[in-house]
């Protein structure tokens, strides 16, 4: 037989081509969450079906891709049912990956420089408390930087519970304590919280002694505002 009628080399040769096939589909899945994600818009679409006139930013930008690339345009016409890469689990997937290579370069670039950390509280949709955390730093260029580190999910937003997660998401990013110069508290978590700030600050002075507290918040403006407005109605 020859050799390039043997079975060994068409399989070989239809492997090469499906992986190739598949590199740029995953490429252009990719590419189409990262660009989602630097713009902060939402993936999904009320109605993602073929017929729908607005499948949701993450359908429609892949399609727009694939209108502009023949080849992606090929590959995405042509890909299996069961290997669209489009599920909202495969989304996800992704998206985290991309969490953990941002995060790991934001690491990368804080170094052994200490940092502050600004804190914030956010309701996802099932009505859970999340404690949001940014960190503030100078980096090596001499520049005021400041990053998203992540969102924990918290039991209640007392003193007690968001020192028990902040030293949970520390640890799970090899921070430490001894690292840390500042808190700032923003926006209406301040307003729940401004009566345990002083608690929960205690209660990480009492880890680093050379730790101080920012406060500082829209709550503090609205406060001076209300206070003017007040003051202007009197006269």
């Amino acid at each position: 037989m020859k050799q390039k009628q043997h079975i060994n080399v068409a399989i070989c040769k239809q492997s090469r081509q499906v992986k190739e096939e598949y590199r740029i589909h995953l490429i252009a899945i990719v590419d189409c969450i990262q660009s989602l994600l630097c713009q902060g818009l939402a993936f999904r679409g009320n109605d993602e079906s073929m017929s729908s006139c607005n499948k949701g930013n993450f359908l429609e930008f892949l399609d727009f891709l694939g209108n502009h690339n023949e080849t992606i345009h090929k590959v995405l016409k042509n890909a299996r049912k069961n290997l669209k890469l489009t599920a909202p689990t495969i989304q996800k997937d992704i998206v985290r990956a991309d969490a953990c290579e941002t995060t790991k370069v934001i690491l990368e670039d804080l170094g052994d420089n200490l940092f502050s950390i600004l804190i914030d509280e956010s309701r996802d949709i099932s009505v859970k408390e999340q404690m949001v955390v940014t960190l503030c730093y100078v980096n090596e260029k001499e520049q005021v930087v400041e990053r998203f580190l992540g969102l924990v999910h918290v039991s209640n937003t007392n003193a007690l519970s968001l020192k028990s997660a902040l030293e949970s998401l520390f640890a799970k990013y090899g921070l430490r304590l001894s690292r840390l110069r500042g808190q700032g508290y923003d926006g209406d978590m301040m307003e729940q919280v401004i009566c345990k700030v002083n608690s929960m600050v205690s209660k990480v002075l009492n880890i680093k002694g050379e730790l101080f507290s920012i406060l500082y918040s829209l709550f503090c403006l609205s406060t001076l505002i209300s206070s003017c407005y007040g003051s202007k109605k009197a006269y």
